[in-house]
């Protein structure tokens, strides 16, 4: 006979060992896993291993709120991260209840039974009543890696950054990194001081924004505060500087456009090269703002161990890439941070009674729930603040849900189907994020089927919403016939 769990939580990254952290803490008497496909905790900062790979946001806000980050750096490496997660999980008790090694590869929902089962892959399977996935958006299978002409032709070696090869030697080596987002800018001051030269080959510029690595007024509150006040000292103006200046940015784009700018060429000393390299065409926040602790990408272009070039590639040559411009920008190695492959819920493939469940064709109750889908929740966070703050609320959220269901003898809770639907769930003109527009569920036109990229709203909200609205319930197996999938 199959394993039964009340809850099964998909992933032990940052998001599902702070969701087994609130399930324990708020509903102790149910039984759960968390299955990982992985050998080891900690998701994302297990995966990624290329050089500089840091958050990409501060670690007073990244971190759990109930259990506050205690290193010295606000921008903090890979490893630090991958620590602390993993320091969390023993120190919650969570170590036995993860099944490392264990992939879903399918699920499926019993309307007879109201439970779901797990198609492991081996071929195993277990049941649970209840599947919260916290895999994440992206594919660990895939980065995205565009379809470059001539690119067998090149003589040198080529890297994916989600892929990274622990012996890879870039010692006096040309190195071009092709990208502009976040994983091109740390890599590029990562790997200049040991490469002959690092070129940050673009499409088109991203938008920059400087940030200290360490946090003065968390190293202030330190020295005067208990350690969880000065915590909750640094989140608070965190918070409020990173919320205000997106605010900002939406409201008057020009104005940060300047500010950006200013910090560039201040950097640089240089406007014509600001302007050449680092002036995007689309407005502050369409896509995501790329931090560069202590201008490190600016030093590194300064000292002349790397520099930009924006134009496009017409092919791969044997010595490096011919360029649109007609330049051969000769390379030893080749890093492709072109971006990454999303998929929804790690790629599970769903169905209801053996019905397949095309998550691009639901709606998202709340950003939390599929309009129609039974006893199912995911997680993801904002896209303009630290992931965890959203990660944390839509826990909290999914606790207040069952413990709901338990107090009322409910089996079933289903997210009924929204009047309208259009806006993409992922509201970002980013092209990876485009790529996938289909694959995600979208947001109707009302509460609570909108999703608001505002923390200082939704952590007043969401611990208040109504889990009853627009939400079915029932407290026996019954057909789900009546609901739309």
């Amino acid at each position: 006979m199959a394993e039964h769990f009340d809850v099964v939580i998909i992933g032990a990254g940052l998001s599902g060992i702070g969701a087994a952290w609130r399930l324990q803490e708020q509903l102790p008497g149910k039984t759960y896993a968390i299955l990982e496909a992985r050998d080891a905790i900690g998701g994302t900062w297990d995966l990624f291993r290329y050089p500089g790979v840091r958050s990409d946001s501060d670690m007073f806000t990244l971190s759990y709120p109930f259990r506050p980050w205690r290193g010295a750096e606000s921008i903090a490496p890979g490893d630090k991260i991958r620590h602390y997660i993993e320091e969390t999980a023993a120190e919650g008790g969570i170590l036995p209840h993860i099944r490392f090694g264990t992939r879903v590869v399918a699920a499926d929902w019993s309307s007879l039974l109201s439970r779901w089962t797990l198609r492991l892959a081996g071929g195993a399977t277990m049941t649970c009543n209840f599947v919260y996935a916290c895999a994440g958006y992206y594919s660990y299978e895939s980065g995205y890696q565009p379809d470059f002409p001539g690119l067998s032709d090149f003589s040198g070696q080529v890297v994916h950054p989600q892929f990274w090869p622990e012996d890879l030697s870039y010692q006096d080596k040309k190195v071009v990194v092709i990208g502009s987002g976040a994983t091109a800018v740390t890599l590029v001051p990562a790997m200049a001081p040991d490469a002959a030269h690092v070129t940050m080959l673009q499409r088109s510029p991203t938008y920059l924004t400087v940030l200290p690595p360490r946090d003065i007024v968390a190293d202030l509150a330190r020295r005067v505060l208990p350690a969880k006040a000065a915590n909750r000292v640094a989140r608070a103006k965190n918070l409020l500087v990173t919320q205000g200046f997106y605010q900002l940015a939406r409201r008057r784009p020009k104005r940060v456009r300047q500010i950006l700018r200013a910090f560039a060429v201040h950097a640089l000393k240089d406007a014509a090269y600001v302007d050449e390299h680092f002036k995007p065409t689309y407005e502050p926040w369409d896509q995501r703002l790329c931090v560069i602790p202590d201008g490190d990408l600016y030093q590194v272009i300064r000292s002349g161990k790397a520099s930009v070039v924006t134009d496009h590639i017409t092919s791969f040559e044997p010595a490096g890439i011919r360029l649109k411009s007609g330049r051969l920008l000769e390379a030893d190695v080749v890093v492709t941070a072109t971006g990454l492959s999303l998929i929804p819920m790690g790629g599970i493939q769903a169905s209801i009674d053996g019905t397949p469940i095309e998550i691009g064709q639901h709606a998202a109750y709340r950003g939390i729930m599929l309009s129609g889908v039974p006893n199912l929740a995911y997680c993801i966070g904002y896209v303009n603040a630290s992931w965890t703050l959203r990660a944390d609320l839509v826990h909290r959220y999914v606790m207040r849900l069952l413990t709901h269901m338990d107090r009322h003898g409910y089996a079933v809770a289903v997210p009924d189907n929204p009047e309208e639907q259009g806006r993409p769930l992922l509201d970002l003109s980013s092209g990876y994020v485009q790529r996938a527009l289909d694959k995600f569920p979208r947001q109707g036109n009302r509460d609570p089927w909108l999703v608001r990229q505002n923390y200082l709203r939704d952590v007043l909200t969401t611990p208040r919403a109504d889990v009853t609205r627009d939400m079915t319930f029932s407290r026996h197996p019954v057909p789900l016939k009546e609901i739309a999938v």
